[in-house]
Order: C-alpha cells, then sequence, then structure tokens
C-alpha cells in the first residue's frame, strides 16, 4: 500500500505530482486557483488543447516547468456538484496516472464535503489497486507517498477500509486451486488473530459432529475437506452483537448439476461473500468500533465427485430442517441454511447474509447492484442508509409470501429450488427458513461482486462489495442508529 501523510499547505510544499480539483468550465478548486495564478496564460491553451473543461472523470496532466515547485500538475474534473462519490472517483482517476511520480500531493480532501479526507485516501488506494501476483513482469510503480496537503489527519479510515476491500479483492482474485478451504481458513486464523479477533476453524470432523448437513452436503463431491470459520470481535464494553455470515464457495463446477464451461470461468469468485465478511471483521476491529461482531464463513468447494450429493437427495441443516436438493448448482443456499442456523443461536441484534446467490438477480438489477432483503422496513432502511453512507448500491427486492409455496417438497420440510421465475426471492425464503424470528437481511452481490472492466476505483474481478457496507453498518449500530 501506498504511505499515506499529511503535509505542508499545497503553496508551502514540494513533489513530484500535485493533484488540484477543477470544477465543470474551469472554476478552480482548492489549490488550482494557485497553481493556474503561478502557470498563468501559459496554462488555458494547454488545458484547451486536451479539451479539458473540469467535466467529471476527466483529467490533464500539465508539466510546470518551474512555475510551482512540483515537476507536474494533475487537474481532475468533478462536474457540477460534488458529492461523496464524486470525489471517490476524482481520487481513483488521479491515482491511475500517479504510478511514474515517487510522492503525489493532493487538494483533494479539501472540497467541502463530510469525511472528505477519508473519502480521497480511499479512491485513491483503490485506484492503485492490482491484482498481479501470477504476472513474470508487473506493472511498475515509482508511487511511494500520498500527501495530503494541510490535512488535519492522514485519512486512517480510509486508509484501513481500503485496505479491507483489497484484501477481499485479493482472496477473490487468487485462482481456486491455491484457496482450497484449508488455506482460506488458515489465512483467517492468521490474519485476524493477528490484530486480536478471536478466530475457530472447524475441521470436517466438527463439521459432521455439529450437524451442519448442508456444508458437508456440498463437500461430498471435492477431495479439498470443508472448513468453517468462526471469527469473534469482542470489544471491551460492547453491548450490541451482529453477525454476519458469508457464503464460501471457493469453487463452483455446479456439482452433478455440472455448469457450462463457459459459466466456470469466474467461479473462483463465489467465495466473494465470505471474503467480504472475514475483512469486513478485520476492518472493523482494526477501527475499534464499540460493537460485538461474529463473522461465520462456511468454505468448501462444489465439485461433481463420485460422492457429491445427487439430485433428489435429503439432507438435515444446523438448525433441524430437511432439504431436498433437486439442482446441485443451488449449492450457496445450503451452505448458508447451516450459516445461519449458527447464527441464531448467537441470538444477535441483527443477523446479515451475504452470497453470490443467484443470476436471477443480476437479471432483474443488473451487475452494478446487490439484491436486498429484509425480515422487516427497519432492517430494511437501516442497510440502505449504511449503503449508502458507504457507497454501495443496494435495492430492496420484495419477501412475496405466497411464492414460498414454490419451495415445498414432497419428501422434506423444504427443497432447494423453486421454478424458472422469481428465482432471487425464492433463494431468499429458502433462507428466511434458517434465519429464525430474528432480524435479518440477505444481500445477493451475484452482480457487483465482480467488475467485467475498470473503471474509476474498481478493477477487472474481484471488487471487495460489502465490506464497505457491513463496516457503516457496525459504525451506525455503535452511534445508536
Amino acid at each position: 500500500m501506498v504511505d499515506v501523510t499529511t503535509g505542508p499547505a499545497v503553496a508551502e510544499g514540494s513533489g513530484d505530482l500535485l493533484v488540484v480539483p477543477v470544477m465543470s468550465e474551469l472554476t478552480w478548486g482548492p489549490g488550482a486557483d494557485w497553481v493556474a495564478a503561478a502557470l498563468g496564460d501559459w496554462l488555458g491553451p494547454h488545458l484547451t488543447g486536451r479539451e479539458f473543461t473540469g467535466k467529471a472523470g476527466q483529467i490533464a496532466v500539465v508539466p510546470s516547468a518551474g512555475a510551482v515547485p512540483y515537476a507536474s500538475v494533475a487537474f481532475v474534473g468533478l462536474g457540477d456538484e460534488v458529492d461523496a462519490e464524486a470525489l471517490r472517483r476524482a481520487a481513483a482517476q488521479a491515482a491511475k496516472i500517479a504510478g511514474a511520480y515517487g510522492t503525489v500531493v493532493t487538494t483533494l480532501h479539501q472540497v467541502d464535503i463530510a469525511e472528505a479526507t477519508d473519502l480521497v485516501t480511499f479512491g485513491f488506494l483503490l485506484g492503485r489497486y492490482r491484482f498481479d501476483r501470477y504476472l513474470s513482469e508487473p506493472k511498475p510503480s515509482a508511487l511511494e507517498t500520498l500527501v495530503l496537503a494541510g490535512a488535519d489527519d492522514p485519512g486512517e479510515r480510509g486508509t484501513v477500509i481500503a485496505e479491507a476491500v483489497a484484501r477481499a479483492r485479493d482472496l477473490v482474485n487468487e485462482p481456486a486451486g491455491y484457496k482450497p478451504p484449508t488455506r482460506l481458513a488458515a489465512w483467517a486464523a492468521e490474519e485476524l488473530g493477528a490484530i486480536g479477533v478471536g478466530v475457530e476453524v472447524w475441521d470436517e470432523g466438527r463439521i459432521a459432529a455439529e450437524g451442519l448437513g448442508g456444508l458437508m452436503g456440498v463437500a461430498a463431491g471435492s477431495h479439498q475437506p470443508p472448513r468453517l470459520v468462526r471469527a469473534h470481535y469482542r470489544p471491551e464494553g460492547a453491548t450490541t452483537r451482529l453477525v454476519f455470515v458469508g457464503k464460501g464457495i471457493v469453487f463452483d463446477s455446479g456439482g452433478l448439476s455440472i455448469k457450462p464451461a463457459a459459466g466456470m470461468e469466474t467461479m473462483k469468485t463465489d467465495m466473494s461473500g465470505a471474503a467480504a465478511v472475514l475483512n469486513a471483521v478485520w476492518a472493523i476491529a482494526r477501527l475499534g468500533v464499540p460493537v460485538e461482531v461474529i463473522g461465520i464463513t462456511p468454505l468448501t468447494e462444489n465439485m461433481p465427485g463420485g460422492g457429491a450429493i445427487k439430485p433428489g437427495d435429503v439432507f438435515t441443516a444446523r438448525n433441524g430442517k430437511t432439504v431436498e436438493v433437486l439442482n446441485t448448482d443451488a449449492e450457496g443456499r445450503l451452505v448458508l441454511a447451516d450459516g445461519l442456523s449458527l447464527a441464531v443461536e448467537a441470538d444477535p441484534a441483527l443477523i446479515v447474509d451475504v452470497a453470490t446467490l443467484t443470476g436471477a438477480c443480476m437479471v432483474a438489477l443488473g451487475k452494478g447492484v446487490a439484491g436486498l432483503f429484509a425480515s422487516d422496513d427497519d432492517v430494511a432502511a437501516r442497510i440502505e442508509g449504511a449503503a449508502k453512507d458507504a457507497g454501495e448500491s443496494v435495492w430492496r427486492l420484495p419477501m412475496e409470501a405466497s411464492y414460498r409455496q414454490k419451495l415445498e417438497s414432497e419428501v422434506a420440510d423444504i427443497k432447494n429450488i423453486g421454478d424458472r421465475y422469481g428465482g432471487a426471492i425464492t433463494a431468499a425464503l429458502f433462507l428466511k427458513e434458517f434465519a429464525g424470528d430474528l432480524p435479518w437481511a440477505h444481500l445477493d452481490i451475484a452482480g457487483p461482486a465482480r467488475a467485467e472492466s475498470a473503471e474509476h476505483y474498481l478493477t477487472k474481478g474481484g471488487t471487495g462489495f460489502a465490506v464497505r457496507t457491513l463496516v457503516a453498518l457496525a459504525e451506525a449500530v455503535a452511534n445508536g442508529g
């Protein structure tokens, strides 16, 4: 990660690149007026030649020619109106051209928006994110330091959350062969344990003994044994407990209901929910949020081996309900059934599960918006508020009670699929059977968990979606929300 620090006012500092904001029609933002005056008449034609007007998403890099104590100046467009997301994206835009410079100084954080320092730090650090550990010749970068000119603090919260999102992206982008359940569980134990979070790792023997029939059933076709991670952040004086449950299918072939080849190409990312939960707990602990949080992540592959669960098989979940499995490619809800059952036993104030669960949700909402299902209006409003504060897009979908009949089974308490219509809703109704009567929300992140192309602070691949929302939710709860 780039080192983020504070520095003197922009007119008193120096560096390799100065990044300043500009509004539409070349209305200078903080620091840019000083640069414009120093560069004089030469600047206008320079920007005009680049067709730079200050529109959101535009950036123009101008050599300073010694007029200011910075080798180059980057003018970043903010558009007509600036909100939190515009500032994150502007910082990320600057970060993408910053690799050639050792020290970057900016005044973006001086824009008059609440928590601007954290927003700029977050956007800049994630704008620099790359997953290049398997490249033989990764693109080099000279960037070492981001200086927030005249700032009182270095945006520590933004740094922590950016790091948590980047860590989640790393886990999601890791090839499936390098992150079997055993290795992913060991990572969680080491990384979370290092900051004082208690971590239990259940092996296949414990999983069977505890009656996690869904997790054992999905794992039955794989040579890789399953694991369940239970991370427990318990700060002194906390009076409210939250439980987050993350789907952790480290690779999804579809099982015996096997996917077509193209459908498997991105299935190393089917543990995005688990990655989000583990790293949200990590960030909450790093920030010292005074709320007790338990993270539960059932981890397994879904493979079509000789012992694989078969269409028509029945298993018993942790809470005693029997489930008929008619499609083994609807496996995420099976492991979540056990995870949610364990969550209920912790008797929290709120349960939130996060999962790349259904293609139906992507059909309904596209790939940039998560589906939100909630046990009641109050829970929905709390998740919507946290997501809005975090800058992540969610949209509430209905828990249509009449659709529950689609899940009626002739041989078990419930079956794992309905008909072809309303698949995201029937999946949520299935999960509700295991959330008891407690306040509960389900985030279907099948769309926004992966980006198909790079844009602002997103890169192609895993996005780390839901880390920010879960952290914002914990902070809201700590503040009485």
